[in-house]
């Protein structure tokens, strides 16, 4: 006769959790291990491509090759995200020797411990367990997560802020819906995104994605890693659209979840035009864009009364004399308003030696926000003349928002 299990919440800030596997399942268990401040070690042969930019952003540390039993040295809790039933129970027997919590992402009957369907509302954490039904667990998860997003309206009635438009109720097929989740906090994806989410068959994700949204994913869903990381690996964007249409017209409801929103430089146009091309109806959701929402975190508004009354989001992906650049950076270095460069960490020197070549003064305040909105937040303040080497000092990575204009230093003092 089984026992019902024993709920706990684990401590794992700087202990060693040991996750097997680079797949899918990782991609979605890893996020919510790092938020929990836990030092990862993840054995896997291969990662996805969300996986490995954590990895080279050293939010974890990577063994690539298959798990052997010293890997469990030191660790609390070994997670095991493998298909194979031979290689996971081979993990899992090695912790059971040494006393060390397994779950399973194959079997559950044969975990010593199981990952709970979670729901977060600011510092309140409600972890629910189903009785090993994944279903059940998620059911009554989503319906205390309505009830925490319970507010009293202007009015005092109390209602939940669900969106007027749209689908409701049950589920329908053969659908898309582009999905902006924010610039990084998983609690700025909009209501009406996070409830399709929680409707989805398919969610196709980007690297810039909150990972702790794909954690709270039913276990059914199919997760597609469409990850675009810059100059490493890639899916080309034809094979998006073309998951996207596929899975649509075999009657799935797909959401393609993307950082921020999906159509400020996030090809969202693209992928309706190809659904439009096929059939497919598509649901388009704005986001929250780290544009405006990265310097805000920063305490960097774009505009300021008496400041600036204007401001301009440009890409920097490439460089000012790339023949396939649209940026005026000519016209942008006269302009006294402020300018917010998007995924330009690269290419900043030579964006600011444009600028500056061009009239714009090299003393001139000037920020770099890495991972804004999340607890990696980083904050560079300088001047357009050194930035790029202050960022190049200061080992700053992407994500990253530079924003340049007197508005930098508009809430100091």
């Amino acid at each position: 006769m089984s026992s019902n299990p024993y709920p706990l919440g684990l401590r794992l800030h700087g202990r060693r959790v040991v996750v097997v596997g680079g797949g899918a399942v990782a991609t979605r268990r890893v996020p919510a291990l790092l938020d929990a401040g836990a030092d990862v070690l993840l054995v896997a042969p291969e990662l996805t491509p969300a996986l490995r930019a954590r990895a080279d952003a050293g939010r974890l540390h990577w063994v690539p090759r298959r798990f052997v039993p010293e890997d469990l040295d030191g660790a609390w809790l070994v997670q095991v995200a493998v298909d194979d039933p031979m290689a996971a129970a081979s993990v899992s027997a090695v912790a059971a020797e040494r006393r060390i919590f397994c779950v399973r992402a194959d079997d559950r009957t044969a975990a010593t411990a199981w990952t709970p369907a979670v729901t977060r509302h600011g510092p309140v954490t409600v972890a629910v367990l189903g009785g090993g039904d994944p279903r059940r667990a998620m059911t009554v998860r989503d319906a205390i997560r309505d009830l925490l997003a319970v507010r009293v309206a202007p009015d005092g009635i109390a209602g939940r802020p669900d969106a007027s438009t749209g689908t409701t109720g049950g589920r329908q097929a053969g659908r898309v819906a582009l999905v902006g989740a924010g610039p990084g906090d998983p609690e700025l994806i909009t209501v009406k995104g996070w409830r399709l989410l929680t409707e989805a068959d398919v969610v196709v994700a980007d690297r810039l994605v909150p990972g702790l949204l794909l954690d709270e994913l039913r276990p059914d869903v199919e997760l597609v890693d469409a990850s675009k990381i810059p100059y490493g690996p890639s899916r080309a964007q034809e094979e998006i659209n073309q998951i996207l249409v596929d899975r649509a017209l075999a009657g799935a409801f797909v959401v393609r979840l993307k950082g921020g929103d999906p159509y400020v430089f996030g090809r969202g146009g693209e992928e309706l035009l190809a659904c439009a091309a096929a059939g497919v109806p598509v649901t388009v959701v704005p986001g929250v864009t780290s544009s405006i929402a990265a310097p805000a975190a920063a305490g960097i508004p774009v505009t300021h009364r008496g400041v600036a009354h204007e401001f301009t989001v440009v890409s920097g992906h490439l460089a000012p004399d790339a023949p396939a650049s649209l940026v005026r950076w000519d016209a942008l270095a006269g302009l006294h308003g402020t300018l917010v460069i998007l995924m330009g960490l690269k290419n900043l020197a030579a964006i600011t030696a444009t600028l500056i070549a061009h009239g714009r003064s090299p003393q001139t305040p000037a920020a770099v926000v890495q991972e804004a909105t999340t607890g990696t937040q980083r904050v560079l303040r300088s001047t357009l003349g050194e930035v790029a080497a202050d960022a190049l000092t200061a080992d700053l990575r992407p994500p990253a928002v530079v924003v340049v204009g007197d508005v930098v230093g508009a809430l100091d003092g």
